[in-house]
């Protein structure tokens, strides 16, 4: 970039995000039987290469980058992170020049898959740590050690307070049309935003993608960080990690390839069918009350095949 003033958010509306994303209602037997609606908040069409909640975390992120005059972006993820992706899509667009911290040293040596290929490709230069390393990036110390320069730090699956306030316009976008929400859960930023916007009567359900039980503890801290204390009416579904982050199980691939099937819509796995595949089960279960009006959050499309 060779201009003297920095990225800014002025150039955020250029990218022309589509806000408020759509909402759509959705035919399913398996919900109507029980006097239930389905709706889709199509967060995953809020722009190509920012999708979802991806967009909405990251936005006010780039915002305060751009305030302190930060020209680098430096965050962390896995090796599959969509959050890698799209802060290195985000540089490409607006000038910003990123930096990706990667769990697992021993990747350095191999040819980088999908995901890191397109972070490659979009300028982001990509730096592989051994686990133990990762696990304290958040340690004063460490994360000076992995910064190469002066850079403006986002967190790993981008979730902090700003991208909290950020999610609150998720909502924000739903009040009165919708009476339960339910969201995919990584780590924990989204929900914290989501339920902080809705309003009173209407209740969001998280479904964590990865097991652990900690994330209850996450999504308090950052609606503390973020809004002054717990905000909204959320729960935790704990039961359709199907064994943690990137993994599956028959039951959810059965699930999302009926689906498909039935709507013609491509599911995202790690992330989207697992949430969709938890609320189909609950109301199964008769969790939810005759009239209800549930609403998924789609944050995300299954990557194009390479």
């Amino acid at each position: 970039m060779t201009s003297d003033n920095p990225p800014g958010a002025a150039r955020l509306d250029a990218l022309r995000p589509r806000l408020p994303s759509p909402l759509a209602e959705l035919r399913d037997e398996r919900f109507a039987r029980h006097g239930l609606r389905l709706l889709l908040k199509r967060d995953d069409l809020i722009h190509p290469d920012l999708p979802g909640n991806k967009w909405r975390k990251l936005a006010p992120n780039l915002e305060a980058a751009a305030a302190a005059g930060r020209r680098t972006l430096l965050t962390f993820g896995g090796a599959y992170s969509n959050h890698l992706r799209a802060t290195a899509a985000a540089g490409r667009l607006l000038g910003f020049a990123t930096v990706g911290i990667v769990r697992g040293a021993e990747l350095a040596d191999r040819p980088l898959n999908p995901s890191l290929r397109q972070c490659a490709a979009d300028g982001m230069r990509l730096r592989f740590v051994d686990r133990a390393t990762y696990r304290r990036k958040a340690e004063p110390e460490v994360l000076a050690s992995l910064m190469e320069e002066e850079c403006f730090v986002i967190p790993e699956g981008g979730s902090n307070a700003a991208a909290a306030r950020g999610c609150a316009g998720l909502g924000e976008e739903l009040r009165g049309a919708a009476d339960v929400v339910g969201v995919a859960c990584g780590t924990g930023g989204t929900l914290a935003g989501l339920a902080a916007g809705l309003a009173a009567g209407q209740r969001a359900i998280g479904f964590p993608v990865l097991k652990g039980g900690f994330l209850g503890g996450e999504v308090e801290r950052l609606q503390q960080e973020a809004f002054g204390g717990r905000r909204g009416d959320w729960t935790l579904d704990e039961r359709f990690h199907c064994g943690g982050y990137a993994r599956s199980s028959p039951e959810l691939e059965e699930f999302a390839a009926d689906f498909e099937a039935r709507h013609g819509l491509a599911l995202e796995r790690l992330y989207v069918a697992k949430m969709l595949y938890g609320l189909t089960t609950l109301a199964r279960e008769g969790a939810f009350a005759p009239g209800t009006r549930v609403a998924a959050v789609i944050t995300g499309a299954p990557d194009a095949p390479s």
